[in-house]
Parts: C-alpha cells; sequence; structure tokens
C-alpha cells in the first residue's frame, strides 16, 4: 500500500472515529478507556453494515419477487421466509443502534423541568442506563436460552436451523448492555455520538434568547 493510500485510510479510519488520534493525548499515551471506546465504535461499524446489508438484500428479494408473481405468474418458494429473517436482524440491531446515540422515543416533560447539568437529570440519566442494561441482559440471556431451546428444528422454506431467526436477540441485546454500561461508567459520554446530530435544546435557547432580549431591554432603560 502507497503512502497516499496509508494516509487516505488513516483519515478515513480517524473520521469515522476507528482509529485512535494520538496526538490528542498528552505525551501519546493513550489511556485504557480510549480502547474500549474504539472496541465499541468498531462493533457499532460492524452492525450498521450488517443491518445495512439486511435491508438491502430484503428490498432486493421482495421487490423481485413481486415481480416474479405479477408479471411472470411465478414466484420464489423462500422469498417470504429470508424477508422475516432480515427484518428481525434489522429490527434488533437498529434498537442497539438507537441506544448507542439515546435515539429511541423519549418523554421529557418531567426530565426538562430540572436544571440542566443538576443531580435530578443526572439521576434519571443513571435511571435510564440501569434500564436498558436490564433490557439488554434480559435480551442476551434469554435470545440464547431460546436459541438453545430451538436449535434441533429447521425452517420450513429455506431448510436452514431454526435457531437463525432469534440470533438478532442476543447480538442488539448485548450491544445494548455494552452500551449501557459504558455510559453508567462514565467511559462513553452522551455527546460522543456516532449516527447523529447533537440534540437541539429549543428551551434553552428560548430562555438565552429571553435574558438576551430582558438585558436589551434593561440597556435602553
Amino acid at each position: 500500500m502507497s503512502g497516499s493510500s496509508k494516509t487516505k485510510s488513516r483519515s478515513w479510519l480517524l473520521e469515522n472515529k476507528l482509529a485512535i488520534d494520538r496526538s490528542q493525548y498528552k505525551n501519546g499515551k493513550v489511556p485504557f478507556t480510549a480502547y474500549i471506546v474504539l472496541v465499541n465504535h468498531w462493533c457499532h461499524k460492524i452492525i450498521l453494515t450488517i443491518a445495512q446489508i439486511a435491508v438491502v438484500i430484503m428490498l432486493c428479494t421482495v421487490f423481485m419477487n413481486v415481480v416474479l408473481r405479477f408479471c411472470f405468474n411465478s414466484g420464489i418458494t423462500w422469498a417470504e421466509e429470508i424477508p422475516r429473517l432480515l427484518v428481525t436482524l434489522f429490527t434488533f440491531l437498529a434498537c442497539a443502534i438507537g441506544v448507542r446515540d439515546h435515539m429511541h422515543i423519549s418523554v421529557t416533560m418531567v426530565y426538562s423541568r430540572f436544571r440542566k447539568g443538576g443531580i435530578a437529570r443526572k439521576l434519571m440519566d443513571v435511571l435510564t442506563d440501569i434500564s436498558t442494561l436490564v433490557c439488554g441482559i434480559f435480551l442476551l440471556y434469554y435470545g440464547i436460552m431460546y436459541i438453545v431451546k430451538l436449535r434441533p428444528g429447521t425452517l420450513p422454506m429455506t431448510g436452514w436451523p431454526t435457531w437463525l431467526q432469534y440470533i438478532p436477540a442476543p447480538i442488539g441485546g448485548f450491544v445494548m448492555a455494552f452500551d449501557s454500561l459504558l455510559f453508567l461508567f462514565g467511559i462513553l459520554k452522551p455527546e460522543d455520538l456516532l449516527y447523529s446530530e447533537p440534540e437541539v435544546d429549543y428551551q434553552e435557547i428560548l430562555k438565552q434568547q429571553a435574558a438576551e432580549a430582558a438585558a436589551a431591554k434593561g440597556g435602553k432603560n
């Protein structure tokens, strides 16, 4: 690999948070927590790629089967079973992705009433991470138990093992638990986003605008 190719690869890895920039650390000493975060980033990059591939294959399979049915009066025997497996895979991986950037639907009516950075909000954040951790452990444990229970069976159309359709549950559960633990121990910060942009706090903006307007009015007087 040429020098320019290595530089481009390095730049891509740094841009996507898949490599450690040693220049950000004093004397180039990288703390152990940085490697844990790097593993987390790689983990999410892998499951995101799998989810994207699953969606593309699912759409292509369904589209091809619809065309064959309505245009050629035929179809693919496994065209219903494969998309069902892929939907399950995508759903659990997307659930884990949502946990990473706190993108799941939440009601902040009570949360927003407390001061930003205050103890009340911090306690609620901890409670949220603990609840997510419990859900992740639940999915991981019972997903594995269900796979073990259904191991002898096979799917009717493809003949694949039945337990394949339940693999996404423990995978998603593991990633959810992994993320929650990192948030609880402060290794991951809420502002360390992989899939989304920082959320705009409109209440803070309104408060700031009101303060500026009051200051401007006071200055005129």
